[in-house]
């Protein structure tokens, strides 16, 4: 699905968190959100997955306007937001709510498919075999990926992710975005995650919106880009290591990237 947001502000009282925000996030593409902390990208992301009124503007995901919480909108959150008590498998089950109900999820009565359908989520993302495992035994990485597969049971047309990797150390992180890339590859899902980690962004995102103080700074491509754009976005920053970026592997298997320079990493 395609993404379409237009001249959208938000208002709490006398703050302004976003200012006549609009862009468009073409269909399948994985986008990346960035901007230091403030600049609004939380209150964009609940607003688009119909948490959030806006105060004026509207959303559309094909043309269709979002007017409150859908169920064809995924969210991965930064805290997991995980059972604990229970497996990788329950926890992915989880995303069937919406379907499947409140007392039906709760005596564990979901469909065949739907269980499926977890499996299957939970081998996009590379932990088919820890499937049985309880959640508060897995390292943070693999429970960022554990809600990934929660979201993808839920079948959505977007994903949307909150800071998804940043508790994460940077080897997590980098295993945790290529499972990102890859699940919108492969299912030709439409992505926009909110990163706070520049090289990060750069590495894996195929198109950037820039936010600072809730304005549009920036939309366009890696190539667009620049050490330029990224200081109006940030201020100043060290750019000299930034990383090109990379394209998307061929194979659904992580691959490690170079060490990040701390100072790109804000």
């Amino acid at each position: 699905m395609s993404l379409r947001v237009q001249n959208l502000t938000k208002e709490y009282g006398d703050t302004t968190a976003l200012s006549d925000v609009s862009f468009d996030i073409p269909d399948g593409s994985f986008a990346v959100l960035l901007g230091e902390s403030g600049a609004g990208k939380s209150t964009l992301l609940r607003i688009l997955n119909g948490l959030t009124e806006p105060t004026t503007g509207s959303v559309y995901v094909d043309d269709q306007k979002i007017t409150n919480s859908r169920s064809d909108v995924g969210m991965v959150f930064q805290q997991h937001n995980l059972v604990d008590e229970l497996s990788a498998y329950d926890n992915a089950l989880t995303g069937t709510f919406n379907r499947t109900g409140f007392l039906r999820s709760l005596l564990n009565l979901q469909p065949t498919e739907d269980r499926e359908l977890a499996l299957e989520a939970l081998d996009t993302v590379g932990l088919l075999d820890e499937a049985g495992q309880k959640v508060d035994r897995m390292s943070g990485g693999q429970q960022q990926r554990v809600g990934i597969a929660r979201a993808l049971v839920q079948q959505p047309a977007l994903l949307l992710a909150d800071e998804p990797v940043a508790s994460l150390d940077p080897a997590s992180a980098e295993t945790v975005m290529t499972y990102f890339r890859e699940t919108a590859k492969t299912r030709d899902l439409t992505t926009l995650a909110s990163l706070h980690q520049v090289n990060i962004a750069r590495e894996f995102g195929e198109r950037f919106i820039g936010l600072k103080d809730g304005n549009v700074m920036f939309v366009g491509s890696r190539s667009e880009l620049t050490p330029a754009v990224l200081e109006e976005i940030y201020g100043e920053i060290q750019t000299e290591e930034l990383r090109e970026g990379t394209e998307a592997a061929d194979s659904n298997e992580p691959t490690q990237s170079e060490t990040t320079n701390i100072g790109a990493e804000l």
